[in-house]
C-alpha cells in the first residue's frame, strides 16, 4: 500500500510541484524556473500574474516607472476587455514583456494540440487588440503542466516560466499582505530569480490587488539597496530560444 500512496503523490507531484520535478524532463530546456545568470549586476525578474486589473495594474505600472524597473506581465486572454487591451498597450508601451497565462487547468488533461493550439490563438488576439504579439513565455494555472502540454510548448516555440521556491506573494493560507511579501522575496533574492506576484485573479480580474502594489513599491528600493538590477524575462526566453537554434525551435 506504501508504495502505491507514493506512485499517487509522485504522480501528482509531476503535474503540480511548483519546482522544478519530473514532467520538466520531457523537453529539456523547456520549462525556466530560474533566469540564466547575469554577465553584469545581478538581475531580479519581477513577474506579475492574472491581469491585467483595471486598477492594480496601473499603479504597478506607476511604481515600476517611477522606479525605472521593467517587468513581466502574464495577462489571462478572457480578461482582455477594451480596457484590459488598452492597459496591455500601456505595458508593451513602457518596455515590460507579456507573456501568456491561463486562468484554468483545462490544457492539462488536453493534447499537445490544444495547448499549441490555444497558445497560437491567445497570441494572435493580444496582437490584434493591441498591434504587438506576447513573448514565448507561457505560465500556466498554478504552475500545473502535462506531459502533452510540454509537447504543445515544443511544437509552438514556447517556454514555459515558473518562479523560484517560496519567491511568491503566496502566504500560506493567511491573509496576503505586503509586508509578507517584500520579507519572502527579499530573502530569496539572488541573480536570476524570478518572483511571482499577482496583479489580478484567474477569475475576478478586478480583484482587489493592494497589498500588491504597496510590495512592489517596497520591494524594489529594498533590493536595489542589496545591489540588484531588474530585468524582462521575455528576453531571458528570447535567450534561451536563441541558444536552442533552428533545429531544436518548434519541433
Amino acid at each position: 500500500m506504501a508504495w502505491v500512496l507514493a506512485l499517487v503523490g509522485l504522480g501528482l507531484l509531476s503535474h503540480t510541484a511548483p519546482f522544478p520535478f519530473l514532467l520538466d524532463a520531457v523537453e529539456p530546456g523547456r520549462v525556466m524556473w530560474r533566469a540564466p545568470r547575469s554577465t553584469g549586476a545581478p538581475t531580479i525578474y519581477l513577474t506579475f500574474d492574472d491581469g491585467p486589473n483595471p486598477t492594480a495594474t496601473p499603479q504597478l505600472l506607476d511604481v515600476l516607472a517611477r522606479e525605472q524597473v521593467r517587468a513581466t506581465f502574464f495577462v489571462i486572454p478572457a480578461h482582455l476587455t477594451d480596457d484590459g487591451a488598452r492597459l496591455v498597450q500601456r505595458i508593451f508601451d513602457e518596455g515590460h514583456g507579456v507573456g501568456l497565462h491561463t486562468n484554468s487547468k483545462r490544457l492539462v488533461w488536453g493534447t499537445h494540440a490544444d495547448t499549441a493550439a490555444w497558445l497560437e490563438r491567445s497570441a494572435t488576439q493580444v496582437e490584434q487588440l493591441t498591434g504587438r504579439r506576447p513573448c514565448r513565455a507561457f505560465r500556466p494555472h498554478g504552475g500545473w503542466r502535462s506531459a502533452a502540454m510540454m509537447s504543445g510548448l515544443a511544437e509552438a516555440d514556447y517556454q514555459l516560466v515558473g518562479w523560484g521556491w517560496n519567491a511568491w506573494d503566496f502566504n500560506w493560507f493567511k491573509r496576503r499582505t505586503a509586508r509578507a511579501t517584500i520579507d519572502r522575496i527579499v530573502s530569496r533574492a539572488s541573480d536570476g530569480l524570478i518572483a511571482v506576484i499577482h496583479d489580478g485573479h484567474h477569475e475576478d480580474p478586478a480583484a482587489d490587488r493592494a497589498y500588491a502594489v504597496e510590495a512592489v513599491a517596497g520591494l524594489i528600493p529594498a533590493l536595489k539597496k542589496k545591489g540588484f538590477h531588474f530585468g524582462s524575462i521575455c528576453d531571458a526566453v528570447a535567450a534561451e530560444r536563441q541558444a536552442r537554434g533552428p533545429a531544436q525551435a518548434g519541433r
